[in-house]
């Protein structure tokens, strides 16, 4: 080849590197807006999801609004005032009986429509009662408040009164659920297939179905786990026990997975030298082998359990996107959590639970990015190189 030649070839060599280079670049910068909106998006809607509006009105702890709770407030009010907080009246009243026969003013809790007048959002509010709204807010009778009902209650018809509580009781029991149940039998079943099982077909049949059931759609573990848990051993709908069970169906191939990974990334030396010092396999593998494969184990898990906590198909399979309003007290209760009450909150037309799902959403991704960095933290804290 000639110098001209070779010098062609060069050039449209370096020309592919720089157009190769230039599309790894814009692909990274794509993918990095698309972040940046994602994130902006969320936290412009979710940030006022933290506030609600709530109103100065004169409550009046009477005969007739212990048995008509709409007449506590004054008739101008009625239409303005949240009805759910209105219907706890009553009972208020039987716990505090020293207040009958008297009035107070006190901030009361505003609709979801006045609410989201006030933050500038569409909204179904009347003209008059615009006006309405304007003028208690001249008076300073009106204002936004720390959303207290969204971390304190748990979901609601009344977008004024829907929380996150319930939902976040329901994740935590049905996490724990999954990490007790797939956590030891992932473990046991790694070590088994990597250090002790012989190499035949029945071992390779085995491996083979584990990498399988990691790549399959995780709503065929819902109806896994309809099939097994409900319909054949009889647990409860929609509780936190079977929606753990079913989450651990999932995660158990990830265990595997990443558990037999950690095993083999640990030099043979190692065994062969706790051999040659007398030692059992058994003794070898618990000993020596194990303690220096758990960083990567612990790393797998808590990925995998971050991943069974964002998942919402297996869950619809087995009931657990029923309205919750209260918290589960056990782990048979009836029960929901977080990305089933997201997924809920979406579908949903009144315009002030778009804000609530929103934080919802935030919270959740909050709550997945710390545990993938508790993760990375681990693996590189206890990391060995060899």
């Amino acid at each position: 080849m000639n110098k001209a030649a070779l010098n062609k070839a060069l050039k449209r060599r370096y020309l592919k590197e720089k157009l190769f280079k230039g599309s790894a670049i814009f692909a990274l910068l794509l993918a990095a807006s698309f972040l940046i909106f994602f994130f902006t998006n969320m936290i412009s809607q979710g940030v006022s999801a933290l506030s609600q509006a709530e109103i100065l009105v004169t409550v009046h702890y009477n005969e007739a609004s212990a048995k008509s709770y709409r007449k506590a407030v004054d008739k101008a009010y009625r239409k303005i005032v949240s009805r759910g907080w209105l219907r706890t009246l009553p009972l208020y009243m039987e716990d505090h009986p020293e207040l009958m026969g008297t009035s107070e003013e006190k901030w009361v809790l505003a609709t979801s429509d006045v609410d989201q007048y006030l933050k500038g959002k569409p909204n179904r509010l009347k003209d008059k009662y615009k006006q309405q709204i304007d003028k208690l807010q001249e008076e300073g009778k009106v204002r936004l408040a720390f959303n207290v009902n969204f971390f304190t209650r748990g979901d609601s018809k009344m977008a004024e009164l829907a929380g996150i509580k319930s939902a976040v009781i329901g994740s935590i029991l049905v996490l724990f659920v999954t990490l007790v149940v797939a956590l030891p039998i992932g473990v046991m079943t790694a070590i088994y297939l990597e250090e002790f099982a012989p190499d035949n077909k029945i071992t390779q049949l085995i491996e083979v179905n584990i990498n399988n059931l990691a790549a399959i759609p995780s709503i065929l573990f819902g109806l896994l786990g309809l099939a097994i848990f409900i319909n054949f051993f009889g647990v409860p709908r929609s509780s936190a026990l079977v929606g753990g069970l079913t989450l651990a169906l999932m995660t158990l191939p990830v265990i595997i997975i990443t558990t037999r990974a950690a095993l083999r990334a640990v030099p043979s030396t190692i065994r062969e030298a706790a051999y040659g010092l007398g030692a059992s396999r058994w003794q070898a593998v618990f000993h020596h082998v194990l303690p220096l494969a758990l960083p990567g184990i612990l790393t797998g898990s808590i990925i995998g359990l971050a991943q069974a906590m964002g998942e919402t198909a297996p869950l619809l399979v087995i009931g657990m996107m029923a309205y919750i309003p209260d918290a589960p007290s056990s782990f048979t209760e009836a029960a929901t959590v977080l990305p089933a009450q997201i997924f809920t909150w979406a579908g949903e037309s009144i315009r002030a639970y778009e804000e609530r799902t929103a934080a919802a959403i935030l919270i959740l991704v909050t709550v997945l990015l710390s545990m993938n960095a508790f993760a990375i933290w681990l693996r590189k804290r206890f990391e060995i190189r060899w």
